[in-house]
């Protein structure tokens, strides 16, 4: 248990804030006040140099996009599948691996999703799942897919080894209906069925192999516990419990975030490693930083929440694409603390650490700052490209392709300025 309570707040009132959205950018600015004192351990603050980053994103973009109008938002499907719309339909009609074409044999999950005779809690299935599943994989594993005959690694490889096994029935306890994922069969998953259906072996390593079987285990007792939240024992389950929470207006059911958050943090906290508690209360991805415990007594915890929010951004094109609802109240959302979005700052520490574990003092100071430094780069890029792009869209747009193409050229594998010992439930 840590303590970190601010004058006035009770350890479970502190704790309960830590878990909100406004937290993490909260915390995370002062952390940047104090890069630009010059008093963190481990980074030094360059404000000329924010031009140029989003300069360097700017180019990036107009090299991708012809309308701005256009761009998508960031989530999961994006990162892995490219979508392809049908004039008649809101909804997708063909998804393919992304840089492929359209002739290459995609999933017929996704497909699957327009039937008539499917419900909507197959593609929240899937993608809960997915995303829980996409923590960083590490520079040496590749995913072979046998009827294409194509390799893919990090999150392409994640996303289509994910979707294989769900339509192979791998999260399912009813053979009779492969498409979905229950609490039964979750709460049985072995590492070892995960590294046959992801073909982990000693010369293809996949980094917390444990760590995501481990978490896909307490999943299927968090949906089981919460059956009031995740009903009917299935991830999907979630859209019968936020149907009540959402407004109607033309028709169209319109959902406050927050509700969506909430209901997250809420149903999956219990999913996340034991590390920092609070009043009794799991905190889950908030660690404390060093520097602010010296300059801002009682407050020295940073909430991230990084695989949360990416679960919510993903989800988001659930409810507003396949479900047709509108989505309001999502400006607490923050940039995803990770290297790919920060790869366009700089990423070099003070003093080398070549492997270091996510509540390193380094890591922390490193996360706080991409939140924030992501703020000041999406305000920048605004005012060079479209005043109106949001947060999300330049996240998908520059700052995370930007940053995987930067890891490329700079590093073999296409890893992280500094390797992390992840155990799949942080990255």
């Amino acid at each position: 248990m840590v303590k970190s309570v601010r004058v006035g707040l009770s350890a479970k009132e502190e704790a309960i804030y830590l878990r909100t959205l406004p937290a993490i950018r909260e915390r995370c600015y002062k952390v940047f006040d104090l890069a630009k004192e010059d008093k963190l351990q481990y980074f030094t603050y360059h404000p000329e140099k924010e031009d140029e980053v989003a300069e360097y994103c700017v180019r990036y973009m107009k090299g991708r996009y012809d309308n701005f109008d256009e761009v998508p938002f960031i989530s999961y499907l994006s990162h892995v599948f490219e979508i392809n719309n049908a004039v008649d339909t809101p909804t997708w009609t063909m998804a393919t691996p992304r840089h492929l074409t359209p002739s290459y044999p995609y999933p017929s999950i996704l497909l699957a999703f327009h039937r008539q005779n499917e419900t909507s809690e197959t593609p929240l299935d899937l993608f809960i799942v997915s995303v829980l599943l996409d923590a960083g994989a590490g520079p040496q594993w590749k995913y072979h897919e046998k009827a294409s005959g194509l390799t893919f690694s990090r999150s392409e490889g994640l996303g289509v080894a994910s979707v294989r096994m769900f339509e192979d029935g791998v999260f399912s306890s009813d053979r009779e209906d492969p498409f979905r994922v229950d609490a039964e069969k979750l709460k049985s998953l072995t590492p070892a069925t995960l590294s046959d259906h992801m073909q982990v072996t000693d010369s293809n390593p996949l980094v917390g192999l444990e760590g995501r079987a481990g978490l896909l285990r307490k999943l299927g007792v968090a949906l089981e516990e919460r059956w009031d939240l995740f009903v009917g024992g299935r991830p999907g389950g979630l859209i019968d419990y936020l149907i009540p929470l959402t407004t109607s207006t033309s028709k169209t059911p319109t959902l406050p975030l927050p509700a969506l958050w909430e209901a997250l943090m809420d149903g999956l906290g219990p999913i996340w490693p034991k590390r920092h508690s609070l009043g009794g209360i799991e905190l889950g991805d908030v660690w404390p930083c060093d520097a602010l415990k010296e300059s801002l007594k009682g407050a020295h915890l940073i909430p991230f929440h990084k695989l949360t929010q990416w679960l919510t951004y993903s989800l988001l094109e659930i409810f507003t694409g396949v479900l047709g609802w509108e989505v309001v109240g999502g400006e607490d959302m923050t940039g995803l603390p990770e290297y790919r979005n920060g790869g366009p700052l700089p990423t070099h520490p003070a003093s080398g650490l070549p492997f270091v574990n996510p509540g390193h003092a380094m890591v922390v100071e490193w996360r706080a700052l991409t939140v924030v430094l992501l703020d000041r780069i999406a305000d920048l890029i605004r005012k060079k490209t479209n005043p109106n792009l949001t947060l999300a869209q330049i996240l998908e747009a520059a700052t995370w392709n930007c940053g995987r193409e930067i890891a490329k050229e700079k590093r073999e594998g296409g890893g992280p300025p500094v390797e992390i010992d992840s155990d799949g439930t942080v990255f």
